[in-house]
């Protein structure tokens, strides 16, 4: 018989050893696939492969939809969040016209914001248009942007001879004009200069009323005056839709029956070309909110009709006559445009006058309290301005806020490699924004930021103006009046705080909606 060839032990043990070390990591890749999936384990990995998924196919709206819709599907118990109808690409819940259309006309209340209940708030993802693509960058998109991303010609045929806007190959241009300045806003402020100290820092916070697709406000960020324009969403469709997309600062908003959101003496200067708002109708009702957001020594400048206007001499005389009751002085009176200039002190305010204007009682604005003296643009931006005594410790919480978003905003730029600081993002929010410390911190950059303060935390947009930056108050219960796409980038603090009641520290009952985050553009991947 022959004899076997068994192999030799020393053979047969290293043999044994590949095998063991063979099977040991496969039983590991297994053991690790179990933990991963069905352990808390993998959620951070799996938040990291999200965001690298929405980031890489961010240039494609179309497929970063797809895997939005996907990826809600597996991470909400299998329960699918639909993608809205073709007709809502530019749907804002509380700016619905077809349902505020139903509202009483009195005083434009039907073409303010007026939000649905929860279970009316269709809950799905807004498409984009057919075509969209990622904003022209900042400063050309105060130029030029595309338009496939927003394909509504209405403002440039009726507008273009007044230079507001035109069509040009795949994008609309924007020459700088308005009704009252067709030849261009730098012009305009040209002319303005005459009369107001626009260059130099002592003005800062402007509010354009009226405003278009917002050239005036866009032209005055180069004298480093940063101007917050609204409009209604009214018959010129998108207008405040084409000043966010050019990288202006813009919100939807209409001067009727409720007061703006900002605290009292906001702005440096109050401007309205042709925003054709009745100043002295309801009794003055509307100029005497001008004048609560106005800070004393703060401009009004207002151009078109009634100033000077035809067939409007009784409305001219009524417009002078209030300004006159409230002691504004007259600067100029220059073709159809007039300039006032608030009272810095209350010494000759009335009691009454032949508009029965009162005096508010000291407790119908929290925020109306002594401003003290404003520095020049920039020095203002880190001086701890008198309102920030509201809040307890207020000097020393101020100028700890500072410290931590410097460091925060590094850290986000150096280590979280946001694009910060990048012309790939302009239009920037922040959701909480205290006493405007993020926003301080991004002064040098070339962004704009909306800060947010939520009317259930301390009363600090004051602080945020007083420093020369910009914002609105805002309830997180309910969407924000801003048309899908706006921001490039949104901030929040200190989230559960939105959704917390102040005093218990649970969730709060009133607030029933989801924060609503269609805002992003389609390059917002942060």
């Amino acid at each position: 018989m022959g004899h076997l060839n068994l192999p030799s032990s020393k053979k047969l043990g290293k043999q044994w050893k590949l095998l063991d070390l063979i099977t040991a990591f496969f039983f590991g890749i297994v053991i690790l696939f179990f933990l991963f999936v069905f352990t808390p384990l993998g959620d951070p990995l799996a938040a990291s492969g999200r965001q690298t998924l929405l980031r890489a196919s961010a240039s494609d709206p179309r497929q970063r939809k797809k895997l939005i819709v996907s990826l809600e599907e597996t991470t909400n118990g299998g329960q699918m969040i639909d993608v809205c109808p073709s007709e809502y690409v530019d749907y804002m819940p509380c700016e619905d016209p077809k349902r505020n259309s139903q509202l009483s006309r009195e005083m434009n209340f039907y073409r303010e914001r007026h939000c649905p209940l929860p279970e009316d708030s269709p809950i799905c993802l807004i498409p984009p248009p057919q075509g969209y693509k990622v904003p022209v960058h900042w400063p050309q998109s105060l130029h030029k942007i595309w338009h496939s991303n927003m394909p509504y010609n209405k403002i440039a045929d009726r507008k273009g001879h007044q230079g507001w806007m035109k069509i040009e190959g795949e994008y609309f241009i924007f020459p700088g004009g308005g009704t009252m300045f067709p030849d261009g806003a730098v012009q305009y402020i040209e002319k303005l200069k005459q009369y107001i100290p626009i260059a130099g820092g002592v003005l800062r916070t402007a509010l354009d009323m009226g405003c278009g697709v917002a050239s005036f406000g866009g032209y005055l960020l180069s004298e480093n005056i940063m101007a917050l324009s609204f409009a209604p969403r009214d018959s010129h469709k998108s207008q405040i839709q084409f000043a966010l997309e050019r990288g202006v600062p813009a919100f939807v908003a209409m001067l009727g029956t409720r007061r703006l959101p900002f605290p009292a003496f906001s702005f440096d200067l109050v401007h309205c070309s042709r925003c054709l708002i009745p100043f002295t109708a309801y009794n003055a009702s509307y100029f005497i909110e001008v004048d609560r957001i106005l800070r004393p020594g703060g401009y009004v400048v207002i151009s078109g009709p009634p100033v000077q206007w035809a067939k409007q001499d009784k409305e001219w005389a009524d417009l002078q006559a209030v300004a006159r009751s409230l002691c504004y002085e007259l600067i100029a009176v220059d073709g159809n445009t007039v300039i006032w200039k608030k009272p810095t002190g209350d010494a000759c305010l009335p009691n009454r006058n032949e508009f029965g204007i009162d005096i508010c009682e000291e407790s119908d604005d929290p925020s109306d309290i002594s401003v003290g003296a404003i520095p020049k643009w920039p020095k203002r931006l880190t001086k701890a301005p008198t309102r920030v005594t509201q809040i307890k410790n207020g000097l020393d919480v101020f100028e700890a806020d500072a410290r931590r978003w410097a460091r925060r905003v590094s850290y986000y730029k150096d280590s979280l490699r946001l694009k910060l600081g990048t012309t790939a993002v302009r239009n920037v929010m922040d959701m909480n924004a205290f006493f405007g410390g993020f926003a301080a911190a991004l002064a040098s950059d070339p962004v704009w930021v909306m800060n947010v303060v939520p009317p259930h935390k301390p009363s600090t947009l004051d602080v945020i103006y007083d420093r020369g930056l910009i914002g609105v108050y805002h309830d997180w219960c309910e969407p924000f009046s801003t048309y899908p796409r706006t921001y490039d980038f949104l901030h929040v603090s200190s989230l559960e705080s939105l959704i917390k009641d102040s005093t218990s520290g649970k969730q709060s009952d009133l607030c029933h909606q989801p924060i609503f985050l269609d805002m992003l553009s389609g390059q917002g991947d942060n």
